[in-house]
């Protein structure tokens, strides 16, 4: 199953739920089981209801039509990632009017063509520049294109022009959703607004505990001062009028090269697999156990995030029945603070910089 709240959608409940007609809830039952078996018959079923109460609700013609656009669109954008789950990758944003001579075009095309070679496929917005420089450089079948429809020409490059993993949307919130839902990391270049907001709201849902954490990297051309000016905004601004906090920059990564992006993104993965919310708990997948040495330093560095007891092992909670892929992985399970989710970026920097139990 594939959660990119970290544990927010699976607490969720899959409880059948009235429609206030029981005729019509036995309706829907009955409609929803002629289809055949389904893996979740009981959502399935929430979502006919949810249907059925926009017609009761007399909810206007232009809403009907938002609503029923917007399911559509991420219906059909699951539908084309599901094939693909089991891979890697990074969303990649920046400017659409980077042109191939500059400099950081040259850099995107690299960075697409190393994530390529580390195993991660390439997910821009489908547009010329940064974007068709990265996917240059991943390959189209390497590539995925979330174009955007706009009131002005927009044609998606030659990369991914005419793949089938290239999805169009004509809302912004359900394109940034998929972004961020399929996506294992984010490398922003330099762009214009669109290159902001995307990073601004991946940061804001990290920062929020509303998404997963995963490694965001600014990357610039070689001695660009892009990112410079903005993490200088950022310094003398947000955190000297106290608007955020120091462990806030712990949420991505400023590389000087993209050697060093590269780096930021796989070293992420190098231990830590993925971590799930369980009510207050935390629980931490990893690929390799650590060593009682590296848990213990871990324990004194990071007692302070702590509400209540300790970082230890654990086995898989019955919470997490429903990924039976991730049984077999060693965790670790604490009851943080969840406040400052930049000190809990750096827990998992130290979790896979750690001593693994086989080192020992």
């Amino acid at each position: 199953m594939h959660d990119f709240t970290g544990g927010g959608i699976h607490a969720l409940s899959s409880k059948r739920k009235s429609t206030g007609n029981p005729e019509v809830d036995e309706q829907i039952r009955q409609l929803v089981a002629s289809w055949g078996p389904t893996e979740s018959p009981e959502l399935v079923e929430q979502l006919v209801a949810s249907a059925y109460k926009v017609v009761r609700d007399k909810v206007n013609m232009a809403d009907l039509k938002l609503f029923n656009r917007s399911l559509n669109e991420l219906r059909n954008a699951a539908r084309v990632f599901a094939p693909y789950r089991e891979y890697r990758k990074v969303a990649v944003f920046g400017s659409a009017r980077t042109r191939p001579e500059e400099p950081e075009f040259v850099a995107a095309e690299e960075f697409g063509r190393r994530m390529k070679d580390r195993g991660y496929m390439i997910v821009t917005g489908g547009g010329d520049g940064i974007m068709g420089a990265a996917q240059r450089g991943a390959g189209r079948e390497n590539s995925f294109g979330l174009n955007i429809r706009l009131p002005f020409e927009q044609r998606a490059n030659e990369v991914i022009d005419g793949d089938p993993k290239l999805i169009n949307f004509n809302y912004f919130f359900t394109r940034k959703l998929n972004f961020l839902k399929e996506t294992h990391a984010i490398a922003l270049f330099p762009g214009g607004f669109g290159t902001m907001d995307e990073g601004f709201e991946v940061l804001t849902l990290m920062q929020t505990g509303k998404a997963r954490l995963m490694p965001v990297v600014l990357v610039d051309k070689p001695g660009g001062k892009y990112w410079e000016t903005w993490m200088s905004f950022l310094r003398e601004h947000l955190l000297g009028l106290r608007l955020i906090s120091e462990n806030d920059f712990q949420l991505f990564t400023v590389a000087a090269d993209v050697d060093a992006a590269v780096e930021a993104v796989t070293h992420f993965y190098r231990n830590f697999r993925s971590y799930r919310w369980v009510g207050d708990r935390m629980v931490i997948r990893l690929i390799h156990a650590i060593s009682d040495r590296a848990l213990r330093e871990i324990n004194r560095e990071f007692k302070d995030m702590l509400r209540e007891g300790a970082i230890e092992r654990t086995e898989p909670l019955n919470e997490e029945r429903n990924e039976p892929d991730l049984a077999t992985l060693p965790r670790l399970i604490l009851t943080p603070e969840r406040r400052d989710f930049g000190r809990i970026r750096q827990l998992l920097n130290a979790i896979n910089a750690a001593e693994r139990l086989d080192e020992a």
